[in-house]
């Protein structure tokens, strides 16, 4: 706790403002846990950059971690592009302070000599990666919590190619930020070198988003659409994308289209969750809509709900989208003739399915860890082959390269292809998906996410890692684990035979337990959140589609004794 006061302490001198002063003084006087919490560790860069609660201390978003981080990432860049005229792009989204934080961000490089493009106004996350390259900028910065609850902010580093920052720059930008003290800071903008930017920006990224997302689809003028910002970003880009691409039946909820930090219409702004989009599933059963699509406050994840075989909505997860996604976009490349160097990509924690589609197309599917950091790595690391799409199981997907993140804008043109196609073809979204599972195997996921706060949430998150680790589990659901994936040793193991293989991607903190029948279960402490998630992966065999209820009902059965039995729900 000495160490914890003397931190805060120092955020007592005159560099500091009165307000923040005045604060700190009276978590000292009166609150000790809360100043704990605030100074026991500085706030880290994650899978996502660096995300928290907002508020005074090293361990919160703030004008001064902000700054240092701003600082670090000015150094550094100044540093490898020495002597050139450096550029930076920021973004922000509807959160309380992003635009405030925005402009601190902004003066603190142009205070540095780095010349800076800031939005007027709120902007989507795609539109923020797309920008970084469409400008020629050296690096980006957008500032989102994400889904995260309204007292939480963030800052997402992107680098030169659209991406956000993996090794070795992240490594190098830490360093240089942890090398800093608050007080090297360069707060004095200098304003010509601030550049406000807006509609030619957006112009371009929309164009872009139709050109990728467009694929002529039968059948638009028929098919009705309701559409949720979930009052985040996406409004800004969407509903005009979606117009330019001739889907003119869309219906918006207008009590979330909006932009509110405070998001007052949901429990949580993340499509992950169904109450998050209640509101739109009710107008769509009302109004007879075809599909129903919601997007988080930063616009790079979306949520789908769609009719299945009894004519009623039903949300869709993010592997099932992502399968229906690429399997779509693969056919539209088989029709234009495969070149042999195509390739799609997932991640460590996502439906095995993937791997199943891309073997039956004959590309190949790159599997990297939990972030689209890391997909977006891929295609700066492999320019000879060529990026089809891909996504992740937490309702993210990419369509093609000309965004390097997550893009909700033209993930959303993209499934409404697929399902107005499928439509006039008399088939449906749905139909279509269980036809996918007739192909390739019926593949069923399931997500358990525990919440575990402050700094003895962390302990117990790290302790159950390290249990899975020294006490691994031997048999799921009658099957014996054959294959243990450490992400963090880098090493897997065939329990059975004693045989070992080496992980070829960086370390991380995930473990992975896949039985002789396939079932998988991984273990994953969050990046950006007090989470430790465990997912879940089971398949099975569908002949016919006429066997698909009959088939999901015993895999939901298997499913819910696996997490009994792990004593996990």
């Amino acid at each position: 706790m000495d160490a914890i006061l003397t931190t805060a302490q120092s955020w007592l001198s005159d560099f500091f403002d009165a307000e923040v002063k005045t604060e700190i003084k009276q978590l000292i006087a009166n609150d000790p846990e809360g100043l704990k919490d605030r100074f026991y560790k500085n706030m880290e860069f994650g899978t996502g950059g660096m995300r928290g609660l907002m508020g005074v201390g090293t361990n919160r978003i703030n004008k001064y971690t902000l700054g240092k981080s701003t600082q670090g990432l000015s150094n550094y860049l100044k540093k490898v592009y020495a002597g050139k005229e450096i550029k930076v792009v920021i973004a922000y989204d509807c959160r309380h302070n992003s635009d405030t934080l925005a402009k601190t961000v902004a003066n603190v490089f142009s205070a540095n000599g780095i010349k800076v493009y800031l939005f007027s106004e709120l902007r989507t996350t795609p539109e923020l990666s797309f920008a970084v390259r469409h400008l020629d900028c050296h690096a980006g910065i957008v500032l989102t919590a994400s889904h995260n609850p309204p007292e939480y902010n963030g800052y997402k580093v992107y680098w030169t190619d659209g991406g956000q920052i993996v090794p070795p720059q992240d490594g190098a930008i830490i360093t240089a930020i942890e090398n800093l003290r608050y007080e090297d800071i360069n707060f004095k903008a200098n304003e010509n070198l601030i550049e406000m930017i807006d509609t030619e920006v957006d112009e371009a990224f929309i164009e872009a988003s139709v050109a990728n997302g467009n694929f002529n689809a039968a059948g638009k003028d028929k098919f009705k659409i309701v559409f949720t910002s979930l009052h985040g970003t996406s409004i800004t880009a969407i509903p005009e994308v979606l117009k330019r691409a001739g889907y003119n039946n869309v219906t918006l909820i207008e009590e979330q289209s909006k932009p509110d930090g405070n998001f007052p219409t949901v429990v949580s702004p993340n499509p992950e969750e169904p109450e998050a989009l209640s509101m739109a599933i009710k107008k769509a059963e009302e109004i007879g809509a075809d599909m129903v699509v919601g997007t988080d406050p930063d616009s790079d994840r979306l949520g789908i709900a769609v009719r299945n075989l009894e004519g009623k909505m039903e949300l869709l997860n993010g592997n099932q989208t992502m399968i229906m996604m690429t399997k779509f976009l693969l056919d539209n490349r088989k029709e234009k003739g495969m070149q042999g160097n195509e390739f799609i990509a997932s991640t460590i924690v996502s439906t095995p399915m993937m791997i199943a589609l891309a073997k039956a197309y004959g590309v190949e599917c790159k599997v990297a860890l939990t972030g689209f950091k890391w997909i977006a790595k891929m295609i700066k690391d492999f320019p000879n082959q060529h990026f089809v799409g891909g996504g992740e199981e937490s309702f993210g997907f990419m369509v093609g390269d000309f965004v390097r993140d997550k893009d909700a804008v033209t993930s959303t043109l993209l499934a409404c292809e697929i399902a107005s196609d499928a439509k006039a073809k008399g088939s449906s979204f749905y139909k279509e998906l269980i036809q996918c599972y007739v192909d390739y195997g019926f593949y069923k996921e399931k997500l358990i996410s525990m919440t575990k706060k402050g700094i003895s949430g962390a302990e117990e998150i790290k302790q159950m890692m390290v249990d899975y680790r020294e006490n691994p589990i031997k048999e799921i659901d009658g099957s014996k684990v054959e294959w243990i994936h450490d992400y963090n040793t880098s090493i897997a193991t065939n329990v059975l035979t004693g045989k070992t293989e080496t992980i070829d991607i960086p370390k991380s903190n995930v473990l992975i337990y896949t039985t002789k029948n396939g079932t998988r279960m991984a273990a994953r402490p969050s990046g950006t959140e007090p989470k430790i998630k465990f997912y879940f992966s089971i398949n099975a065999e569908l002949d016919h589609a006429d066997n698909f209820k009959k088939v999901g009902s015993e895999l939901d059965k298997k499913i819910n004794r696996i997490v009994s039995e792990l004593k996990l729900g």
